[in-house]
């Protein structure tokens, strides 16, 4: 809740932008879509803005535990249906984020069509419904992973210069889903003058995580919680690139009514680049205080795991329309850790 006032106070400017308008929220029970859709109807209890929003989700039980009384407000309205199918709601539609998408390694590996499915043809019915509402403007959740692995030579990497993706491999569905779908927004932008905005996120975290969250933030934090090393099951030479979910949603704001249509924005907090075994240490000795260790078992199957890549991403773009993140790594493990204890 702290969190969700923050943005409401800090990007009260951008919030009103949306004022009397109606907004679609596609994977609204997922982390950054919840948290977008919470952050409107707030801005609608603090600020008075006639905002509609209407949550688009799959499993309708799991959105009525997500939302619960605010299921009661006129301002809030469920869309159920696969997204793999046409959209047929019948309202207006001025703003769209969309947020759904497959997130787990784990149902990439095991399923990569129906998650290149998911990607591509959610995103094709998601762009197909902006066209036919005229839609004012259009936000896609893309991923750091469409950079697959960049010249490790770079400095800082910027939204130009994609690297290598192993097209051979199961688990590349992910991030050439993504690249796909980006190609789709410049289309549907070219052709169709939609007012598409790409977010290629950064690794995203912090209060608000689901208990059931098995990524490896959320398993960092439940091992500080509970007192019990850190296990890594790789090298950790992976460079991460991380930003505290406060800071993504006012991100996203953004570029709903800014930025350049059919282009992407990197949404990284570039001071909190580390490599897993780096931030895996810094949650034992600070955020732990020394209570427990790191140690590296690696096993012989494979996990699921994104290729270890050297990457520290650019925010500079976004950082020019005005964006600048707050929240550094320290503080993100320890929200996401009062908040899970919360729970």
């Amino acid at each position: 809740m702290e969190d969700l006032e923050y943005v409401v106070e800090q990007h009260e400017e951008d919030l009103k932008k949306y004022r009397n308008s109606s907004v679609l929220v596609s994977g609204a029970t997922g982390f950054v879509g919840k948290m977008l859709v919470k952050t409107f109807l707030l801005g609608n209890r603090k600020k008075n803005l006639g905002i509609h929003v209407i949550a688009a989700i799959r499993d309708q039980k799991k959105a009525e535990r997500e939302f619960n009384l605010l299921l009661k407000e006129a301002d809030l309205e469920l869309y159920v249906g696969d997204i793999t199918e046409p959209i047929d709601y019948k309202g207006n539609v001025d703003y769209i984020f969309h947020t759904a998408s497959v997130t787990t390694s784990k149902t990439m590996i095991e399923k990569p069509v129906e998650t290149l499915n998911i990607s591509c043809e959610g995103t094709k019915n998601i762009l197909e419904l902006a066209r036919k509402k005229q839609t004012k403007g259009i936000v896609y959740l893309s991923s750091m992973e469409v950079y697959g692995t960049p010249d490790p030579l770079l400095e800082r990497v910027t939204e130009k210069e994609l690297g290598y993706v192993d097209l051979t491999s199961a688990r590349s569905c992910y991030p050439e889903g993504k690249r796909l779908c980006e190609c789709l927004c410049a289309a549907y932008s070219s052709e169709y003058k939609l007012p598409v905005r790409i977010a290629r996120l950064a690794q995203t975290f912090g209060a608000g995580v689901s208990g059931e969250d098995n990524r490896v933030y959320a398993q960092f934090a439940r091992s500080a919680i509970h007192g019990e090393d850190i296990v890594l099951h790789t090298a950790g030479t992976s460079e991460g690139n991380y930003c505290y979910i406060r800071d993504v949603v006012a991100a996203l704001l953004l570029l709903g009514t800014c930025g350049s249509d059919g282009e992407a924005y990197n949404v990284v907090n570039e001071e909190s680049h580390m490599q897993i075994r780096e931030m895996a240490m810094l949650v034992a000795d600070q955020v732990a205080q020394g209570r427990i260790k790191t140690r590296i078992e690696i096993p012989e199957t494979d996990c699921g795991y994104a290729p270890s890549v050297k990457m520290h991403l650019s925010g500079e773009k976004l950082r020019k329309l005005g964006w600048k993140p707050q929240i550094g790594m320290r503080e993100t493990y320890e929200r996401m850790i009062a908040d899970m204890i919360a729970e």
